[in-house]
């Protein structure tokens, strides 16, 4: 029972040091087990350089992040200066200048830092939700692998690119993005129409690119044609000529408008125009689509398995922390069955996606965390085998986990009721709607459930669809792995995606359901691995036994 008060003494102040004072990794057991597990003999270093790093991430770039994603501070473009020069010079918020800049110092690309350090300093960093640091990250990284995949091609400038974004160049460290689409197609790469002119042993490029991000970058990996053919090839464009960044001098190429998108709005997109920007070719050029989805692509697809891991994390743990402090109706909103269980499923989710993105992690680095652009090797067939079985995992977790972000994100909101769409209360709903726009990045679900179904019938001569099942659920049930191996077969026999009859759209959402199903089986057997943990630590928590 209570009476009226006109000064009402409520306090949000027990949630706040709760939620402000939570070390995303030290107060993390599960995520701690999780690498313990998969990082093997590395853990103990790796755990003691999580335990110097985190504490930058919880207290230090959190803050700046909440803040620096506010819609007056969205980045925008100034096209002249005073003098009526064309500068196309990106405006960006200070936080996310300071943010970029102390972050990109860490040099998680360089040689001083682990592959298993890079990704897990980089999931705790997506925990942010922070995209205008975060996606040049993740394009920076898929830069600097496309240049060492081809040593060949490492000419000096190349040389000088590859050190400025791995070990940095007078402390301070190149940023790299990729633009791919253009106005006539976005994922579909073979239709670019822009056209790279040789020149000596560079080339020149003509013609626009339709949604280009972190225009702001210092070197792009950019898919263009060579002059009268119908071959694409990968390059890498500097933003800049030497010496021409100070003087705001673009290297030939001109920015026309920032496009304005529903989430991921930190991050500057744009609509450009090449006129002779000076580039170098990276592969061969005759290979652009194979090596920048093979390559370039497939890394941030891990990147996106990553985020939204960490994302979900984030949406588990503020809800269940919110759970543990709101009275409703006389008790916790956690006391409630209902409630309970959503919180309890938001954390399932959260280490399901986890333990996956762990499991393929590790099997990429036991591959010697080098990708195959394509599907032709003359490697062992184990190994072929293997990289098959990489290739197609990150493409299944990429279309699978970017769905469950955003679902597990709104139910996370939804613990919060009223408070959990203020944005300056919550920073989910921020990181709701940079987890829609990450669905659709580096392939949207449908192009990419097409693309498993054409790799498995391309790869049956050397991998039978249900041997493949067999090997990517080694470890699950048995009667789990004959059933998809069954469905799998009645696939290739009887093709969802040949005609548009009622028969074959009902077979095309059937082998959504199935490659859902499929890559369930396989995080399900990750957590089981990894085995049961908190997502909290129980000194984080006042009454953790409702969550026993």
């Amino acid at each position: 029972m209570s009476f009226p008060d006109r000064n009402n003494p409520y306090s949000f102040e027990a949630f706040l040091n709760l939620l402000h004072d939570f070390d995303f990794y030290a107060d993390d057991p599960f995520l701690q087990k999780t690498l313990k597990y998969f990082a093997g003999d590395e853990f103990v270093e790796l755990d003691r350089k999580l335990r110097e790093f985190s504490p930058k991430v919880s207290f230090r770039w959190r803050p700046l992040t909440d803040t620096g994603g506010n819609p007056n501070k969205l980045p925008y473009v100034e096209h002249q200066n005073a003098y009526n020069q064309r500068i196309d010079r990106i405006v960006r918020s200070a936080e996310t200048l300071q943010l970029e800049k102390e972050i990109f110092a860490e040099g998680l690309f360089s040689s001083k830092v682990t592959a298993w350090e890079s990704m897990a300093k980089r999931y705790l960093l997506h925990q942010l939700g922070e995209f205008g640091v975060m996606c040049p990250i993740a394009c920076t990284e898929g830069l600097v692998a496309l240049i060492k995949q081809f040593p060949e091609d490492q000419t000096p400038d190349i040389k000088t690119i590859l050190d400025h974004c791995t070990e940095g160049v007078n402390s301070e460290f190149g940023i790299g993005a990729q633009f791919v689409s253009e106005i006539q197609g976005g994922s579909d790469i073979p239709s670019n129409l822009l056209e790279a002119v040789p020149e000596g042993n560079r080339y020149r490029l003509y013609g626009s690119k339709f949604f280009t991000s972190a225009i702001h970058a210092d070197y792009a990996v950019v898919t263009a044609k060579i002059s009268g053919s119908e071959d694409v090839g990968t390059f890498i464009v500097p933003a800049w000529m030497p010496g021409d960044k100070e003087k705001e001098i673009r290297n030939n190429f001109r920015i026309n408008r920032i496009k304005w998108k529903m989430g991921t709005a930190e991050v500057p997109t744009a609509e450009l125009e090449y006129n002779g920007a000076r580039c170098y070719a990276v592969g061969p050029t005759n290979r652009g689509v194979a090596n920048v989805v093979g390559i370039v692509l497939s890394l941030s697809r891990i990147t996106v398995g990553i985020a939204s891991a960490a994302v979900m994390t984030r949406a588990a743990r503020e809800a269940q922390l919110y759970a543990e402090f709101r009275d409703v109706f006389g008790a916790k909103i956690g006391e409630w069955a209902l409630a309970n269980q959503q919180v309890r499923d938001l954390v399932h989710e959260a280490h399901r996606c986890l333990a996956g993105v762990c499991k393929i992690y590790a099997l990429f680095q036991e591959l010697g965390g080098r990708l195959q652009p394509g599907l032709a090797s003359d490697e062992a067939m184990e190994i072929r085998r293997r990289r098959f079985l990489l290739r197609e995992l990150i493409i299944m977790q990429k279309l699978v986990t970017a769905y469950d972000s955003v679902d597990a994100l709104r139910k996370g909101i939804s613990i919060f009721g009223g408070h959990g769409v203020i944005e300056d209360f919550c920073s989910l709903p921020r990181i709701f709607r940079d987890a829609a726009v990450n669905e659709l990045w580096e392939g949207p679900r449908n192009v990419l459930l097409l693309q498993v179904f054409r790799d498995m019938v391309r790869a049956a001569e050397f991998y039978p669809a249900d041997q493949f099942l067999e090997d990517l659920l080694s470890g699950a049930l048995q009667t789990e792995i004959a059933e998809l191996g069954r469905r799998a077969m009645e696939f290739a026999a009887n093709p969802p995606f040949q005609k548009l009859d009622k028969g074959s759209r009902s077979r095309a959402v059937a082998w959504e359901e199935f490659i859902v199903a499929v890559f369930r089986v396989y995080q399900e057997t990750a957590l089981r691995e990894v085995g049961p943990e908190p997502i909290i630590g129980s000194g984080k928590m006042s009454m953790p036994e409702i969550w026993r």
